[in-house]
């Protein structure tokens, strides 16, 4: 959360004229839902399991894309090794430190259905680092890794372009 995995994604997709798909878009598109709404209305493990099933529909189309994931879905069954296993998928984690992440998110928080209910930046570094910690063993399985501070969504896309 907080990585630009989106932002970078769209213009990954512009730079090399692939389309763009965030999955929690995607999700929000097929289920006529918010995630938020998912989760509040039918829970989070409905919303992993639909999760699940979206990420398999995106990965089995024919032809390139640029895939932006929840920050969550690597975590979840077996996601990464999905992902993983199709040989011309490219696997990218943008890795961040906690303060950044902390400082990036902290005035957006009110969006972000997991971290809404924060009130302090000491909090919210807590929460972000708790969850790297449990999801870094996840994260690591991308094929590459990408530190994404003080670099803008341009210089990022094209430094994932030159691991290609």
């Amino acid at each position: 959360m907080g990585s630009g995995k989106s932002t970078v994604g769209q213009v990954l997709a512009s730079l090399t004229s692939l389309p763009f798909i965030d999955l929690d878009d995607y999700i929000e598109a097929q289920e006529s839902m918010s995630i938020s709404q998912i989760i509040a209305q039918k829970g989070i493990i409905y919303f992993r399991k639909q999760e699940l099933l979206h990420l398999k529909s995106v990965l089995k189309r024919r032809e390139s894309i640029v895939l932006s994931l929840g920050g969550g879905t690597p975590c979840y069954y077996n996601n990464m090794e999905l992902i993983n296993e199709k040989p011309e998928s490219r696997s990218i984690y943008l890795r961040a430190n906690v303060p950044f992440l902390a400082q990036r998110l902290f005035e957006e928080r009110q969006t972000r259905p997991l971290i809404a209910g924060i009130d302090t930046r000491d909090e919210l570094a807590e929460f972000i680092g708790k969850h790297l910690l449990e999801r870094s063993a996840f994260y690591n399985q991308a094929h590459k890794v990408v530190e994404i501070e003080n670099k803008t969504p341009q210089e990022i896309a094209l430094e994932i372009l030159d691991l290609a």
